[in-house]
């Protein structure tokens, strides 16, 4: 679990750097200027980080469904060998992903001046774009939907499995140990999913891009600010 939780919190540390001291530098100098290469490179840290962020909770969600549903099985199953591989796999994936969208938005054509109306480069800004942006769109939504979904599918199959067992523990003393096993999980989970899609399924809805700029700062910067907090509370030391 530690060796997740500490990949998790390296994770957060550059998510949060690739958007928050750009932001900083903006409020200090009052310019909002950018270079079209620091974009790029602003956008493929990005979604490498947030890639990271969805892969990495889908493997802590499997730890703690070997842990619960098998626990006399746990030391033979989560080897230190299994949990490196899984880790490097999350990484080769998000790798992949990020220099594909970052490769096919620098094949696009803008404008001398181009205003993104966010506090970062993000890749949803492309139609800002003077070339067509048609097949951008197709591969975005569909790494969307297969690195957000896919591992969103893992994480409730899961806790499914969670669920059974600890409905089948018959003293409440017995469940309330077993939650609290993966509470703090289920805590970041929910707090990392329910900030990011309600961000994007609320811009779809109401396309005001100042108020999709101000939600995002809850999954960019609260978020993983509060990773921390949430798994100290079960940390009798701390």
């Amino acid at each position: 679990m530690y060796f997740f939780l500490s990949n998790l919190s390296f994770v957060d540390i550059c998510f949060t750097s690739t958007t928050i001291p750009k932001m900083l530098v903006n409020i200090q100098t009052r310019s909002k200027a950018i270079t079209y290469a620091g974009c790029i490179t602003q956008m493929c840290f990005f979604i490498l980080f947030v890639g990271l962020d969805f892969f990495i909770l889908t493997v802590m969600a499997y730890d703690c469904f070997v842990a619960i549903c098998h626990p006399l099985h746990y030391k033979v199953v989560v080897i230190h060998q299994l949990c490196v591989l899984l880790v490097l796999m999350c990484w080769i994936l998000s790798v992949l992903n990020s220099l594909l969208q970052s490769l096919m938005v620098s094949w696009l054509s803008f404008c001398t001046h181009v205003e993104i109306p966010h506090f970062f480069c993000e890749i949803n800004e492309v139609h800002l774009a003077c070339s067509d942006t048609f097949f951008n769109d197709m591969v975005m939504y569909f790494a969307a939907l297969l690195l957000a979904c896919c591992p969103l599918n893992g994480i409730l199959y899961s806790y499914s499995k969670i669920v059974s067992s600890i409905l089948a523990i018959s003293s409440t003393q017995g469940r309330y140990k077993v939650f609290s096993t993966c509470a703090s999980h289920l805590s970041v989970v929910s707090l990392f999913y329910g900030t990011s899609l309600g961000v994007y399924l609320s811009s779809a809805a109401t396309q005001n891009s100042r108020c999709t700029a101000i939600t995002s700062v809850m999954y960019c910067v609260v978020t993983p600010m509060l990773n921390p907090f949430i798994y100290s509370l079960r940390n009798e030391d701390i």
